[in-house]
């Protein structure tokens, strides 16, 4: 399974989900870290991800490359991370067919309602369960 982690900012949030995926479930899946800069790619390659790119071109190119993407939520937002996250960048995000967990963190202002607010460690052991259930399963329908 081929998986872009897409952070911005310090890749603090990148980072953190490339380390727990590489922990969880070792070399079995290909991590490809797409950073809207360098600093965030440079965060996720040190977690070790496989490979990494930086920028707009690589997160439009990537995003219809790879079987699924993990992310905040603002990477589907235009104008996402304080700017970082450009329209193109999320237009090619949300209309990717590759499956799409997002962590659904309050940083654009943004709240998604009947959610429970968590703490970022918790909402990415969320997140490993979501991934192992999907390599089980691959091709079953995401819950909402």
């Amino acid at each position: 399974m081929k998986i872009a982690v897409i952070d911005g900012q310090g890749g603090g949030i990148g980072s953190l989900i490339v380390k727990k995926l590489r922990e969880n479930f070792g070399d079995e899946i290909e991590i490809i870290a797409l950073g809207t800069n360098s600093a965030a790619t440079s965060q996720m390659m040190k977690a070790r991800a496989n490979k990494g790119a930086t920028g707009e071109n690589a997160i439009v190119f990537n995003a219809y490359r790879v079987d699924l993407i993990i992310g905040p939520l603002s990477i589907v937002l235009a104008n996402g991370m304080l700017g970082e996250l450009s329209p193109k960048m999320a237009e090619a995000v949300s209309t990717s067919r590759a499956k799409k967990l997002l962590l659904p963190l309050n940083q654009e202002g943004v709240e998604i309602i009947g959610l429970t607010h968590e703490p970022l460690p918790h909402l990415v052991e969320k997140m490993i369960e979501s991934m192992r259930e999907l390599l089980k399963n691959p091709d079953r329908e995401q819950k909402p």
